[in-house]
């Protein structure tokens, strides 16, 4: 029998809706009651899935062959420096390292990861910056998992560490030009929200920082970077549909920054600097964005002059600046793009060509405008993770670093499509797939559909070295590009979020129903899964349409949507209402309820289910999933399995480390080839 939840009386009373939640005690880190059950919900787990623990190992060990036992990411080179990154056999966090002038030559070690995470159950460097002269390397260490770290400064001459420690700070570092002066962001403890920016100068208190800025409005959140010229230091505020930037020399970093231009209502811009001009993307009368330039010495809005038109089938989304060269991210008909442009005048104009039917393709940082070298990445649902560096003169390019993947892989021995579903209102929404080349396409197979829609946010197909392992054995799995991502433009978004996001619910179950109507697969081998707001997706459909699904993984599920945002304490909340709405407003209000997958639960049967939770979740607060599951069991009318797994040593992210993670997804996936008859012969 599952542990049982007590049932406390708990009413709230909103616009004059009495809401009843039994589960809300719950809510509470530190009882331990919580805890305890916590504990029993993990054993109730375990005694369920007992009988899959062979196939849990052999999913795990599968995958972790599948890894090179010693890997290193792709140089970058940096002012005769080779930075990169590097993992020895067996153990589960980086090595950062650097070489002079040489791939060959010998290696300076900056950061052993492993000898930080020594004694801690959870360990991530969450940002490190090396001073532009090299000497110093700040970085940020988070060692519970709820994204608030202390940051150390090594001195990479003299191999010390400098005495100060600075706590609470995010992994938001940027250094000024004078290598001495380092700012950091940090947030307010209870809402996690970075809000201020401090100046440190080397050898400093905390204490004896400076505030530069400090973001009072509780619905944005701020950062700090420098510009590609690295003239400028810039200060950036944003909120869902809102951007502010500030500007600073960073040759003179004690001065005062000054506001590039105003916050107002709607517009989103963000800006780099080169050669004498800042280049703006902004959404002002232009919803999927321009490019616009100004003089430095002249940044007033009357100044602005576009430099790329906006398009109504194409979004901007990002650039990157080079002596002669303006290279520029973009998004057209649900792909991703990579388009070179002359940056002095002239007459060039040209686009990369990608074969895949599918794919993500995206620019990559390039610390040296001067250097004429462009680096992108590539990878499909069938091609691991490659990067590319094509020099901009000659056209030549050449591969710098793929993801090997060991185990026998052949990109040959799978196929990619892309189909279209069709939403109630008409609309047609991609959906990616993928499969192994002896899989059926007659409706046997299983499949399993994964979905995200929130926050303009892409579900790009990416490849996936664990993912190999349901494939190999007959699994499908799509990927549903629906409304509330960016996957066709902004107004995707838009028709996703708010007042409109029943769209991003709908465009699901209408990418479910197509892969049957296909004949891909059928409702009894059809799996779904999602995380964090994709968990309020599965939630919200799972009330809609459960009899669509044979089982579903929801990993951080934001599930209970209305009263974490009525309560402004817990974190991220109040950043929140341009995406979902503010549900103070009685409108906003009723929407939201009528999706909100805890307070939608119903008396019907309900497909297998795992849901998995960390407890330092600093996103997702742990007590949604929890409260979720025991809501689901007291409604289930079925006989299907409802569990729960809670991390009791990580936050949002799951468990830290190369490998451990892979436990977690070792889990998923036998509890989805358990429900589909696929666990036999593990």
């Amino acid at each position: 029998m599952p542990p049982i939840a007590p049932r406390l009386p708990h009413a709230i009373t909103t616009h004059g809706v009495t809401r009843q939640d039994p589960y809300f005690w719950m809510n509470d880190r530190e009882n331990p009651d919580v805890i305890a059950y916590l504990n029993q919900e993990n054993a109730y787990l375990e005694e369920q899935i007992r009988h899959l623990a062979p196939l849990r190992a052999t999913l795990f060990e599968e995958m972790k062959s599948r890894m090179k036992p010693r890997e290193e990411s792709a140089p970058l080179f940096v002012d005769g420096w080779f930075y990169y990154a590097r993992y020895e056999e067996g153990k589960e966090y980086p090595i950062h390292a650097r070489k002079w002038q040489s791939l060959d030559a010998s290696e300076d070690i900056l950061l052993d990861v492993n000898l930080l995470a020594e004694g801690h159950a959870y360990c991530a460097v969450m940002g490190s910056k090396v001073s532009a002269d090299h000497r110093y390397l700040a970085y940020a260490v988070d060692f519970q998992g709820r994204r608030i770290c202390d940051l150390y400064i090594l001195d990479l001459h003299t191999r010390q560490l400098l005495p100060e420690v600075i706590n609470g700070v995010t992994g938001n570092l940027t250094w000024a030009m004078d290598h001495q002066t380092l700012f950091y962001t940090t947030m307010d403890l209870d809402t996690l929200r970075a809000n201020r920016i401090f100046r440190h100068s080397l050898g400093q208190e905390q204490e004896q920082d400076e505030l530069v800025f400090e973001e009072t409005d509780e619905t944005f959140h701020c950062g700090i970077g420098r510009s590609s010229s690295k003239k400028f230091l810039i200060i950036q505020s944003s909120s869902t549909l809102t951007d502010e930037a500030w500007i600073l020399d960073a040759y003179q970093p004690h001065g005062e920054f000054r506001v590039f231009r105003a916050r107002e209502r709607g517009h989103e811009y963000s800006i780099d600097h080169f050669d004498g001009l800042f280049y703006i993307l902004s959404n002002e009368h232009a919803v999927n964005f321009q490019l616009l330039t100004c003089p430095d010495a002249a940044i007033e809005p009357a100044n602005w002059a576009i430099r790329v038109l906006h398009r109504e089938d194409t979004l901007l989304e990002g650039f990157e600046l080079f002596e002669q060269e303006l290279v520029i991210d973009e998004r057209r008909n649900g792909l991703s793009q990579i388009r070179i442009l002359s940056r002095t005048g002239g007459q060039r104009d040209e686009y990369l060509v990608f074969n895949d039917p599918t794919y993500t393709c995206g620019l990559d940082h390039h610390p040296d405008p001067m250097r004429p070298v462009l680096r992108y990445h590539y990878q499909s649902l069938t091609t691991p993770a490659t990067i590319f560096e094509r020099d901009l003169r000659t056209g030549e390019e050449k591969i710098v670093w793929q993801k090997e993947v060991l185990g026998g892989f052949q990109h040959g021995d799978y196929r990619s499509e892309r189909i279209f579903a069709t939403a109630p209102d008409g609309t047609q929404v991609p959906v990616s797939m993928v499969y192994h080349r002896d899989t059926p396409l007659n409706g046997s197979a299983p499949l399993l559909i994964y979905g995200y829609g929130s926050y303009g946010m892409s579900m790009d197909p990416y490849f996936s070295l664990s993912r190999l392992s349901l494939l190999n054995r007959g699994f499908i799995f799509a990927i549903a590009h629906i409304r509330g991502g960016s996957d066709m433009g902004r107004t995707w978004y838009e028709q996703g979020r708010q007042m409109q996001k029943w769209n991003t619910f709908t465009d699901f179950i209408a990418c479910a129903e197509t892969v049957i109507q296909a004949g891909y697969t059928a409702a009894a081998r059809l799996c779904c899964m999602g995380g964090s707001a994709g968990g309020l997706l599965l939630g919200a459909v799972l009330n809609t349409r459960p009899d669509l699904f044979a089982a579903a993984v929801a990993q951080v599920p934001f599930v209970d949507v209305v009263t974490t945002m009525l309560d402004d304490t817990i974190p991220l909340t109040t950043g929140e209402y341009d995406e979902w709405g503010n549900p103070n407003e009685k409108e906003a209000f009723d929407y939201m309820l009528s999706y909100s997958p805890y307070d939608q639960v119903k008396e019907q049967p309900y497909p297998a289910l795992l849901v998995t939770s960390g407890l330092h979740d600093s996103q997702v607060q742990f007590w949604e999933p929890t409260k979720w599951v025991a809501r689901l069991r007291d409604m289930q009318q079925g006989d299907m399995p409802i569990l729960l797994f809670t991390n009791m040593e990580a936050g949002h992210g799951g468990a830290s480390g190369r490998f451990e993670s892979l436990k977690e997804v070792a889990l998923e996936y036998a509890f989805l080839l358990d429900r589909v008859g696929k666990a036999g012969g593990n």
